[in-house]
């Protein structure tokens, strides 16, 4: 594939984009919200993945970009947490992993949504969770990690969370595609 020519070719990129489908990490948990958002998301398959929760597969020369059988290192995740009290986890005793988990995808230039469920901005202002994380230190928390690491926040209502997930990765697939970003890529 060669889409870093003045124009990409559409169809080639068509092609590869019907071959789209979402990895999700297997430590990702099965839980009566997650069957609904796997039924969102499509065409999935299970993978671990060094960071984040949920990345985008297609396949490219009829070879899948990620092999799901070793440790998946994408360019583009949305890692996922069910609502505030679990974020407010992992700014506080889950800190260190938390840390962890975004240096890593930082070293390997990866693009990072953390989407959360059943949250805002307003919830976080005004206290609206269950957590004893001050509201201030949460605020400052998660700014703090926009900057750090230029994570997006996506805040939305869990029945929605697969269908956006599904459209985040399917469109960062798509302008990586345009841009050329796979183009030349070794495989084993």
């Amino acid at each position: 594939m060669n889409c870093r020519s003045e124009a990409a070719d559409p169809f080639e990129i068509a092609d590869i984009l019907s071959t789209f489908r979402v990895i999700c990490d297997n430590r990702e948990q099965k839980t009566p919200r997650a069957a609904e958002r796997f039924k969102a998301l499509g065409a999935i398959e299970k993978g671990v993945l060094d960071y984040g929760d949920y990345c985008a597969n297609v396949d490219i020369s009829g070879l899948p970009l990620y092999d799901i059988s070793a440790r998946v290192y994408p360019s583009c995740v949305i890692e996922r947490k069910m609502d505030l009290d679990e974020l407010a986890a992992c700014f506080t005793h889950r800190r260190e992993r938390f840390h962890k988990e975004f240096e890593r995808a930082k070293n390997k230039g990866a693009k990072v949504y953390l989407l959360v469920e059943n949250a805002s901005w307003e919830a976080i202002l005004m206290h609206r969770y269950k957590s004893q994380f001050r509201p201030e230190a949460f605020k400052a928390s998660l700014v703090a990690w926009m900057t750090r690491y230029d994570i997006t926040p996506i805040f939305c209502k869990s029945d929605v969370s697969g269908e956006i997930i599904r459209e985040i990765l399917f469109r960062d697939m798509r302008e990586q595609l345009e841009r050329g970003a796979f183009d030349g890529i070794q495989r084993q």
